[in-house]
Parts: C-alpha cells; sequence; structure tokens
C-alpha cells in the first residue's frame, strides 16, 4: 500500500512538473505556426500567381515598402538622437517639458494621424482654402505639397514612431559617465567632436535597436499607406486576400513580407548581442550645457516641432473634426464598438501577459536549451506584420474547418460550421502572438531587480516553483506586469489589419470604424473613434512618462 502510494506521488509530481512545459510547448507552436502555414501555402500556391504578381505589382510593392522604410527609419533616427542628447546633456528653456512631451506621440496610431492631416492639408481642407482666399488662386494656379502620398504616409509614421529611438537614446546618453567625454576634450576635441567621435558611438546599439523598432513597425503599417494609396507589401496582403480572393497571392506576399521582417529582428538581436559599453570605473553624471539666446530657440524648436507635429497639433485638428461631426460617442453603435475594443483589449492583454509569465518563469527557473527556445519564439511576433499572422492563422484553421465540417456531413450528416475561423479567440490568439514580445520584454525588465538569493532562499524554505512564482516573483512584478497589460491592451485597439481580417462577422471595433469612415472619406467621423483610442493610449504613456521623470530625478539627486 505505501508503495503504491509513493508511486502515485511521484507520478502527480511528475504531472506537474510536465504540465508547465506541454502547456508552454503548446502555446510555443501556435506562435510558430503563422510561420510554417505562410511557408507551406506560398509553395502551395499556383506558380502562375507568382509570375503574374511579379509582372504587375510585386516591383511597385517592393519599391514602395523600401522607399517608405529609408525615408522613416532616417528621419525618426534623426530626431529621436538630436532630441535624447540636446534633453539629456543641455538646459534650455523648456526642457523638462519637452523631456515628457516628446514621448506622447506614442500614444497615437499612425492612421489616426493620416486622418487628421488630411481633413486640413487637402485641397477642401482648410490651409489650402484660406491660401485660395488669401490669394485669389485657382486649383491650378499653385503647387501644394500632396498629402496623400508615399512621402505623406513617412511623415505620419516617423511623427509617431521617433519616440523609440528617443526612448532609447536618451536612456543611452544618460547612462555615460562624464569622465569619457572629458578624455575626448582634453584630447582636443570640440564637444561636437566628442559627442561625435565617442558618444554616439556608445549609443550606437541602443538608436540602432531603436531604429529596429521603427523599420518593423514601418513595414507592418496598414492603415497609413492603405488610406494614402501607397502600395506596399501590407496593401497587397489585404487587396489579394479580400479584393482578389486569391490566397496563393497573400500568403506569397506574406513570406516576402516575413522574409524581411525575421531578417530585421535577427540583425536587432546580432546588434544587441554584439553591445559592449565601456565606462570608466566610476561615474560621473554629466553636466548640463546652458543654451541661451539663439542657440537654446534652435534646441528649442528642434524637440517642440516633433512632439507638436506628432500629438499637439493632431489632439486640436481632431477636437474640431469631432465638434463638427453628427457622429455621437455615446450612441448605441459606438458603446457597442466601445465594448468590443474594450472586451478584445482586455482578453488578448491578459493572455498575453500569462503567456509571457509562463514563458519567462521557465526560462528563469529551468535553464534549458528548450526554454530558451521557447523563449525565443515567443518573441518572434513582434516582428512579424498583422496580416501576415492572420493569414498565417486563417489558412490552417479554416482547412481544419472545412475538413471537420466535411467529415462530419458525411458521417453524422451534422454541420459543424466554422469553429474557430472568424471566432473572436482566433483574433485575440493574432493578437497575442504579435505582441507578446512586447510582454515578455516587460517582464524581464521586472525580473532582472529579484536577486537570484531570493529564489535559492525560498527553495530551502520548502517552497516550489509555483510557491516560487507566488509568492516571492508575483509581488515584486506586479508594477512590471501591470505595465505590460497597459502596453498589449493599447497595442491591440489600435492593431488595424489582423482586426480588419480576422474579425467575426458583424463585429467592428473603433479602430475599424475610424477606417472604414475615413476610407468613405467621412474624415469628421472617423475623428471620434480616433480620439478615444488616443486618449485610452495615452494611459501607459503617462505612466512611462512618470517613470522616466523619477528616475531622472534620482539620477541627478545621486550625481
Amino acid at each position: 500500500m505505501a508503495d503504491t502510494t509513493l508511486h502515485s506521488g511521484k507520478r502527480t509530481r511528475s504531472i506537474r512538473e510536465r504540465l508547465p512545459w506541454v502547456i508552454a510547448g503548446f502555446i510555443a507552436l501556435i506562435c510558430v505556426l503563422p510561420h510554417i502555414s505562410v511557408l507551406i501555402a506560398a509553395f502551395m500556391g499556383s506558380t502562375e500567381t507568382l509570375q503574374s504578381l511579379a509582372e504587375t505589382v510585386l516591383g511597385r510593392y517592393t519599391r514602395a515598402t523600401i522607399f517608405l522604410l529609408v525615408l522613416v527609419v532616417f528621419f525618426s533616427t534623426l530626431i529621436g538622437t538630436l532630441a535624447a542628447w540636446l534633453v539629456t546633456t543641455t538646459e534650455f528653456w523648456g526642457r523638462r517639458v519637452l523631456e515628457i512631451t516628446l514621448v506622447l506621440p506614442l500614444a497615437f496610431p499612425a492612421y489616426v494621424l493620416a486622418y487628421a492631416y488630411t481633413h486640413v492639408l487637402d485641397h477642401p481642407g482648410i490651409v489650402q482654402t484660406t491660401l485660395r482666399a488669401v490669394t485669389g488662386w485657382g486649383p491650378r494656379d499653385y503647387w501644394f505639397p500632396e498629402i496623400r502620398s508615399l512621402g505623406g504616409a513617412a511623415a505620419m509614421l516617423t511623427f509617431v514612431l521617433y519616440p523609440y529611438v528617443y526612448l532609447l537614446a536618451r536612456a543611452a546618453f544618460a547612462s555615460q559617465s562624464a569622465t569619457t567625454f572629458y578624455a575626448a576634450q582634453s584630447l582636443g576635441q570640440t564637444r561636437f567632436g566628442a559627442f561625435w567621435r565617442v558618444s554616439l558611438p556608445m549609443a550606437r546599439p541602443a538608436i540602432a535597436s531603436g531604429a529596429m523598432l521603427v523599420a518593423m513597425e514601418t513595414i507592418a503599417d496598414f492603415g497609413t499607406v492603405s488610406y494614402f494609396g501607397v502600395q506596399t507589401f501590407a496593401v497587397g496582403i489585404y487587396s489579394s486576400w479580400f479584393t482578389f480572393a486569391d490566397r496563393a497571392a497573400a500568403a506569397q506576399l506574406s513570406l516576402g513580407l516575413l522574409t524581411f521582417a525575421l531578417l530585421l529582428a535577427v540583425l536587432e538581436r546580432l546588434n544587441r548581442g554584439e553591445a559592449r559599453y565601456a565606462f570608466g570605473r566610476k561615474f560621473e553624471h554629466m553636466p548640463r550645457v546652458l543654451l541661451s539666446g539663439v542657440k537654446g530657440k534652435l534646441a528649442f524648436l528642434a524637440c517642440f516641432l516633433p512632439a507638436f507635429l506628432g500629438c499637439l497639433l493632431p489632439v486640436v485638428m481632431l477636437s474640431e473634426m469631432a465638434l463638427s461631426s453628427e457622429q455621437s460617442l455615446f450612441s448605441q453603435r459606438y458603446l457597442h464598438f466601445a465594448r468590443n475594443s474594450v472586451v478584445l483589449g482586455l482578453s488578448a492583454a491578459v493572455i498575453t501577459v500569462a503567456v509571457a509569465l509562463l514563458f519567462g518563469s521557465l526560462a528563469r527557473n529551468r535553464k534549458s536549451w528548450l526554454a530558451t527556445t521557447i523563449l525565443y519564439v515567443g518573441r518572434l511576433g513582434y516582428a512579424v506584420p498583422g496580416g501576415v499572422i492572420a493569414v498565417g492563422l486563417l489558412v490552417p484553421f479554416a482547412y481544419f474547418d472545412n475538413a471537420l465540417d466535411a467529415y462530419m456531413r458525411e458521417t453524422f450528416d451534422i454541420s459543424t460550421g466554422l469553429l474557430f475561423t472568424g471566432s473572436i479567440w482566433l483574433l485575440v490568439c493574432a493578437y497575442m502572438i504579435r505582441f507578446l514580445a512586447a510582454a515578455i520584454g516587460a517582464y524581464e525588465g521586472g525580473v532582472a531587480v529579484i536577486n537570484p538569493n531570493m529564489d535559492a532562499a525560498a527553495r530551502v524554505l520548502g517552497q516550489n516553483e509555483w510557491g516560487l512564482l507566488r509568492r516571492v516573483h508575483f509581488p515584486l512584478l506586479r508594477p512590471s506586469l501591470f505595465t505590460a497589460l497597459l502596453i498589449v491592451f493599447v497595442d491591440v485597439m489600435k492593431e488595424l489589419p489582423a482586426t480588419l481580417i480576422m474579425r467575426p462577422f458583424n463585429f467592428d471595433t473603433l479602430a475599424v470604424q475610424a477606417h472604414r469612415l475615413a476610407s468613405d472619406e467621412r474624415l469628421a467621423g472617423a475623428a471620434v473613434p480616433s480620439l478615444v483610442i488616443v486618449a485610452i493610449g495615452t494611459l501607459p504613456v503617462i505612466l512611462l512618462c512618470r517613470r522616466i521623470r523619477n528616475e531622472q530625478g534620482k539620477k541627478e539627486e545621486g550625481a
């Protein structure tokens, strides 16, 4: 009897030990499923489709995507690096406010800016209307930059994506010791020369990581480029799937975009792995140089204009548009859209953070190649555009649904319909794959400050892995996990291509409604859901700004 009880206890412990691996392995398989299914569907598709794409639109998609990528990455890196250097090492009027305001454009989806600026700068907009009224010119008597163009799309994306570079570059500059800078000046370098030859190269890994994030967000964008009529790969995937009903073409375009996105992810990972920082033994806070007169005004403008064009001005424009609209946010219809958005956001956020906690805990507690591989697979989704994930999930699940329905009809004369395809949970699964990397990053940032000796002490006191997570890690990780919940929630609110492709029938969100109204040229109506998306997106940005302010205050007090 004792042997049976002992054997049963061992079996129970074995099941408990294996269960997290089984769950994590299943979720990792789902995360990698879009990559595999897109690859298979692309090669199983007709070669005639690929030849037709190559002869017609493939070159146009490639050129537009590359040009857009180069423009957005270049200007985002330039703006973000310059602003980070100015607010970190100089003192000028308004610096303390601008240091935080520069982060606010993160709350805006690029397509919302596109709606606002089109309403103001397009031919019937207030700017050109006023210009014609003042000068008496006709429509063909003057030239005005076309907002609905590749350059306009690049500007919208730059305004909302430069904070990625700004945040990482600012952290890198703030962590540099002044001793290295002084050494360069003692060797005859001017302040600009020391920045160019010493500070900038030391911050290069952080700047490059921010630029890679900008690049991946750029190739994943659909709302902005589709509204401006810029034919990129993201637009091609959506058009092939819905307009032409050609899944093979959509899969082949997705494969091209997936390959390019994964290449960017590998480059970013290699760049991070090779980064080495060589600071002096003694850290000395970099003193701020007071800028006054013309230099102070130029520094103020360099930091004010990105925040003004990316946040302050769009809020004013959207508010004016919303006031002139007949759409009411508190109507039953809009409350339904808001409820759908919140349900999707909360569901995806909770599930994504739970998966990140599972993956991260396995990697920390059970150090092995399998745990490392699972964690890496979880990070892959951020490099994959939402449209690619949508196609990669719909193809295999649609095949499964159709096969199951055919079998049930033939065997039991029962139609099962579409169990997975077009369901909310498959859409939530796509969100989880897309934003799991962000949640993992927040988890790793929080767990990095937990001393491994605390884990050992908990083990000595008899805590298993579940007890260690529940009693030690979770209480310490609550701020980081809450931040991860907010980040994923806001990202889901802004996500457009995956929602458009995978949403259930007659299930619309604020983002989908804004896109639909803007596509019908009802920009004033599109401003109402857009403002709600921005308002919700501002919450985590405010928390991030408070964190930046607190960290900066602690550093300056300790200097």
